[in-house]
């Protein structure tokens, strides 16, 4: 499996799994020492913030000669939300209910529904029709949230239902999602990762790894795993196949996660610290992490 490191969206990676559990806000000059050790440079670096800025997923502050970045709202929200379904928590038991979301957007707004489309995708949406989309995870947050984000209120319709055939709930997934080709990405991950996690467990174990090459290879490792955001929706298990592979994928994942995170934390706070004031939210802690325990 070919890990795409593009720059942009390493740095979101960076803040989801550590900044954003220290004040969401970095020293430029911290960021680009963190990005150096995947080969990212500082040009790079300095664009992939300032579109991101633009993207009103970041703001800066000025201190002295100083600029620091930090997460706006939305980003944090954003972040958290990934955070849930990275490090997943046993989904609840299915209600059987649907949640449906459907619009009619005019012409002149038509460069809105091509981002519409990708954040319904990214919360777990299926295309069950032309600009109908269903979910069985209670997505009325995040619908209030896009209507008010694209301004779109006087041309969407949301509600909850229950499908009453003449197909079963399963045939609607068929329809909204491909599950065998996410389960070819699950089986890709957990092929490649199983190997990893066992060499690298063996080379911490025997002191042959250092701090830095752990901080490198755990954002690798959820940088790899948060693709599966946009193509795995997150469907409760009574709608998944008897062979779902998400299941061992997310444990494998939690298991390498908590054998990096210590050294890793420890390689991200010693660069941190020397140009940012430590604002680490106590009930965080890499080693035990709330979103992980129960996998």
């Amino acid at each position: 499996m070919q890990n795409s490191l593009n720059t942009r969206s390493m740095i979101f990676t960076l803040y989801g799994d550590y900044i954003r559990h220290y004040g969401n806000e970095i020293w430029i000059g911290s960021l680009i020492r963190l990005l150096e050790e995947f080969g990212h440079n500082e040009q790079a670096v300095r664009a992939a913030i300032s579109r991101m800025n633009k993207q009103g997923w970041i703001v800066s502050r000025k201190q002295g000669n100083k600029s620091y970045y930090y997460l706006t709202p939305r980003g944090v929200r954003r972040m958290d939300e990934a955070a849930k379904r990275i490090f997943k928590l046993q989904p609840e038991k299915w209600d059987g209910s649907w949640y449906m979301f459907t619009y009619t957007i005019p012409e002149e707004k038509r460069s809105i529904r091509d981002e519409l489309r990708k954040e319904l995708v990214w919360s777990g949406f299926g295309l069950l029709a032309n600009s109908f989309w269903i979910s069985p995870n209670n997505q009325r947050e995040q619908i209030k949230q896009m209507m008010e984000k694209y301004e779109i209120q006087d041309y969407v319709h949301y509600f909850t239902a229950k499908y009453e055939g003449p197909h079963k709930n399963a045939e609607l997934v068929n329809e909204c999602w491909d599950l065998a080709e996410t389960n070819k990405k699950y089986d890709e991950f957990i092929k490649t990762y199983s190997q990893k996690y066992v060499i690298d467990k063996n080379k911490i174990e025997k002191g042959e790894m250092s701090e830095g090459e752990c901080f490198v290879e755990r954002t690798k490792l959820v940088h790899e795993y948060r693709k599966f955001l946009f193509v795995d929706p997150g469907l409760p298990q009574e709608l998944l196949p008897s062979d779902w592979l998400g299941d061992y994928a997310a444990s494998l994942f939690g298991d390498y996660y908590r054998t990096l995170a210590g050294p890793s934390s420890s390689f991200f706070e010693k660069i941190y610290q020397e140009g940012n004031e430590l604002k680490k939210d106590k009930s965080y802690n890499a080693l035990n992490h709330p979103l992980i325990q129960e996998l």
